[in-house]
């Protein structure tokens, strides 16, 4: 669903979306070459007058990389550290529980500091609908559950 959310469109033109550079669009992707670290791109963005090194199939910027490649002793940039990244990072930001729970749209919240395209972001880059973001979880195989069955 993140990287849905990220890249929609680039993960069928791309590793799986393992290889997307920042910037990127369906018809013109901007791929990177290597996973032997995080390619450390910095891109222009226009569209909101930011460069940024968001990178991979969950768009990680270098500064979280460095310090998730330490934490979790990473040796590469291949895709199953970058799974491995952003399950931290959704730990990070105390969603995990809530994604265990199927209590999606409460995880999504507590991740859109760490993902701009998710709602409630406060980066002003155009997050996604919950709608999609919710089909998209469901449509990998995620189980949604409403907060009031929790309660």
């Amino acid at each position: 669903m993140i990287a849905h959310s990220e890249l929609g469109g680039n993960l069928s033109v791309s590793d799986d979306g393992y290889n997307v550079l920042v910037g990127s669009m369906p018809n013109k992707p901007s791929l990177f070459d290597s996973y032997t670290d995080h390619p450390q791109i910095k891109v222009w963005l226009p569209r909101i007058h930011v460069y940024s090194t968001a990178a991979g199939r969950y768009q990680i910027i270098r500064s979280t990389w460095s310090w998730v490649k330490r934490a979790l002793n990473l040796t590469d940039f291949g895709p199953e550290n970058q799974d491995r990244a952003a399950l931290l990072l959704i730990k990070f930001r105390k969603a995990y529980d809530d994604v265990e729970a199927g209590l999606i749209e409460s995880a999504i919240y507590k991740c859109n500091l760490e993902w701009a395209s998710l709602p409630g972001d406060r980066y002003g880059q155009g997050a996604n609908p919950m709608e999609g973001l919710v089909s998209a979880y469901k449509a990998s195989g995620g189980q949604v559950v409403s907060p009031e069955a929790v309660a």
